[in-house]
């Protein structure tokens, strides 16, 4: 039988990002783009930094899927914000030139957050794009917060 603490850990702890928990994330994300006018593109990684999920919106940037897609990688693969990334990526920064490394799939430009479980160990990324920096910024800020305070339960 399982304690009372090993049940609120498993709770707060997932082991990894699953398809239910992305689906939900991504059905508000997209939810708040219609309201902003922004035909998105939504990725979730797992822990692995491999798709869970990718939805694209109707009409949405076809070049959006690949980029949502990498941003997430992103995310995971170097436990940052892609807008974090930028400025550390940009002439001068202290990782210049990352983004021609892992096959050119490192996106270096805002709307990618990694995803944290409730002790603080990512366990997936989401990367949106198909909006301004911006945008894709917002939503996937929004899309971070709905997942770690829970609102897509």
């Amino acid at each position: 039988m399982q304690s009372i603490v090993e049940a609120v850990v498993s709770k707060i702890k997932p082991q990894d990002m699953t398809l239910s928990t992305a689906q939900r994330i991504s059905q508000k994300v997209r939810e708040r783009a219609e309201q902003m006018g922004v035909k998105a593109v939504v990725a979730i990684s797992n822990r692995a930094a491999h798709p869970v999920l990718v939805e694209s919106m109707d009409d949405a940037y076809i070049a959006s899927y690949d980029i949502a897609v990498q941003k997430a990688f992103t995310v995971v693969s170097l436990k940052m914000s892609t807008a974090a990334l930028k400025p550390l990526a940009s002439p001068g920064g202290s990782l210049y030139g990352i983004q021609f490394t892992n096959g050119g799939k490192i996106v270096i430009f805002g709307g990618g957050e990694p995803l944290k479980n409730g002790l603080g160990e990512i366990i997936g990324g989401i990367g949106v794009s198909g909006g301004s920096e911006e945008q894709d910024t917002a939503l996937a800020a929004y899309g971070k917060e709905i997942f770690e305070k829970g609102k897509y339960l």
